[in-house]
Formats: structure tokens, sequence, C-alpha cells
């Protein structure tokens, strides 16, 4: 079993274990500061840019219409999902930020590893994540303004910039890695699932460890609108992909695809465009903790 097999197969586990540990033992998890929160997804990121050739846009050019589709799904499902989630359970503006964050994020690199293993469409899934995750900087701020910019305060410039730090330049990084050191980067990539995983629990470990409180206060009904997010995200992926009349992997591929967010990306954007809002941070990581153990049963 290789790097990518072992962490495709023990992913939730190790996610949720690191959750729970930091719940039930919050020493556990407080000495990672918040702000490495930041440094972390750009390790991600820059992990991501490494695994992405210009072959993996080749599904952008081959099959234009699907990744058009898969985009536009993306960015509406999950979005209009979380606002009804939102209004139907009447959350309060921290929760509600956080949930409408989730939702306009792109999708999270983890939908590749899912993919493979769900024996789906990976050229696609990559290209997709691709995409969805360049155009996040431009696509996600608009979409949360739209949301909640009435009733809280959104500075989308602001918003913009951190994506832009965190998520393009690693990834073009990366990508520029792999371009002019391919042999380097070869060498590399037996390692890059195992730092993704360390990256991603170490992220869930500082948020649960340091919102113990604001969990027991609202824990259950924040699980369930989270829970019900992921869930409508993978059933009307799969619907769309059935409508667009794509090929059942292709539509395996679209749900994952539109199910599993960059719940860590949220999370970060949440303690950095709304620090007066706590409670904004827990969806993000309970998201990040539920979308692989959903993910990892597809």
């Amino acid at each position: 079993m290789n790097a990518s097999e072992a962490v495709g197969r023990f992913m939730a586990a190790v996610v949720l274990a690191a959750a729970v540990l930091a719940f039930l033992a919050p020493a556990t998890g407080l000495w990672i500061s918040t702000g490495w929160i930041d440094w972390l997804l750009m390790a991600i990121m820059f992990g991501m840019g490494l695994t992405i050739r210009p072959a993996d846009f080749k599904a952008v050019f081959v099959r234009p219409r699907d990744v058009a589709i898969g985009c536009a799904a993306q960015f509406t499902i999950m979005p209009l999902a979380a606002y009804a989630l939102c209004s139907v359970f009447g959350l309060e503006a921290g929760l509600t930020a956080g949930v409408i964050l989730v939702g306009a994020c792109p999708g999270g690199t983890a939908s590749n590893v899912i993919t493979y293993f769900a024996k789906g469409d990976v050229p696609f899934s990559v290209g997709m994540t691709a995409v969805n995750t360049l155009l996040a900087p431009l696509v996600t701020p608009l979409i949360v303004l739209l949301a909640i910019g009435q009733s809280i305060d959104v500075d989308a410039a602001g918003m913009f910039l951190s994506m832009a730090k965190v998520v393009v330049l690693p990834l073009a990084a990366g990508f520029l890695v792999t371009h002019f050191l391919p042999s380097a980067t070869e060498k590399a990539s037996g390692a890059l699932p195992v730092v993704s995983l360390a990256a991603i629990v170490l992220i869930v470990m500082c948020v649960v460890s340091r919102s113990v409180g604001l969990l027991e206060e609202c824990g259950l009904t924040v699980i369930a609108v989270v829970v019900l997010h992921n869930l409508a995200g993978y059933a009307a992926g799969y619907v769309v992909g059935r409508i667009a009349g794509m090929e059942r992997n292709r539509r395996r591929t679209l749900s994952i695809e539109v199910g599993m967010q960059n719940s860590g990306l949220a999370t970060s954007l949440a303690a950095s465009s709304f620090p007066a809002l706590p409670l904004a941070t827990v969806p993000g990581a309970i998201f990040s903790v539920w979308h692989n153990v959903s993910g990892a049963r597809r």
C-alpha cells in the first residue's frame, strides 16, 4: 500500500480521532497557534500545485461543457443550500457566516483522493478542483457579500487578498516548481499525501481545541446543519450530472466534487474576515471532519 492509498483509506479515521482528542483534551491542540492555519493551508495548496500537470487541464479543453457545469454547480448548489439551512435553522450571525463561507468555497483537495477510491473520473475531478480553486478568490467573496452583506459587515476586498495569498500564490508556486524541477517533484510526491493529511489534522485540532465551549453550546444544531449541507451537495451534484447526461462515473465525480468543500480555507477566512464572530470558525472545523468521514464511505 503506497502513501496515497494509505491516506485515502485512513483519512476519515485519523481526522475524526484528532477532532475527538482535541474536544476531550483541548490541551492537545492548544499548542497549535491560530496563526499557523494560513501557513498550513498554503502548504496544502503548494502540494496541490506540485501534483498538477498541464495534462490535468485536458479535461477542461476536451469536455469544457462538463467542467463548466461542474463549476456552476459548485458555486450555486452549496451556497444556496447553506443559505436555506441557515434560514430554516435560524442560525445566529457567527454560525451563518461560517456556514455561508463553507458553501462559497471551492471543492477540497480531498475530493480528488475520494474520487480515485470511488472509481470516479479523476482527471475530471482534478480539472474541476483546479478551475474552481483559481476562480474562488473572485467568486467566493462575491457570494459571501451577496448572501450576508446586508446583515454582516463583509470585507470582500480583504477576503480576495487573503485567498490570493493562501490559495493562488502557493498553487502557482507548486505548479512552477513541478514544471522547472520535475525530478525533484517526483522524489517528493510520495510524501505529499502524508503532509496534506498532517496539515488538515493540525488545522482541525487547532480550531476544535479552541471551540470546545462553543461546540458544547451549539454543537447539535451546527452538526445537523453541516451534515445536511454536505449530503445536499452530494445529492444535488449527482442529480445535476444526470440531468446533464453525464456518464455514471462522471456523475459520481461531480457529486463528490460539489459535496466536499475546502473547509480548511473556510475556517481560515472565518478567523481573518470575522474576528468579532468566534462562532464563524465552527462550521468549517466540523465540516473538515464530517466530509472526510462521509466521503470515505462513497
